[in-house]
């Protein structure tokens, strides 16, 4: 699974909110179930961010968020993002998005 969470960053927040984001990055990758992640800026609007990250299921995720590093450093800049949802299942070919069931233990 992946998170997308996007953030609306002024010119003069720039630097602090990078410098944070990598904090919350690397707090994140340290968490079991981490796979991947990364800070983005839209090319098409310089104040719109996202940080992205892949995890190798819901509950790793889930898990990560109540970690102690994580709600130290990570959760006060993600609790600045834009209210939408974040969360999304990977669907492979041929595969039934969002199908209900019970969601993988880990």
């Amino acid at each position: 699974m992946f998170v997308v969470t996007r953030f609306r960053v002024g010119p003069a927040e720039t630097d602090r909110f990078r410098s944070e984001a990598y904090e919350a990055l690397a707090a994140l990758a340290a968490r079991p179930g981490y796979v991947e992640g990364r800070l983005g800026r839209n090319v098409d609007d310089p104040e719109l961010w996202s940080i992205t990250t892949t995890w190798a299921n819901v509950g790793s995720y889930r898990r990560a968020l109540s970690a102690y590093d994580v709600k130290v450093t990570a959760v006060p800049l993600l609790s600045r993002a834009l209210d939408e949802p974040t969360a999304y299942e990977t669907v492979p070919p041929g595969g039934v998005p969002n199908e209900p069931r019970a969601r993988e233990p880990g």
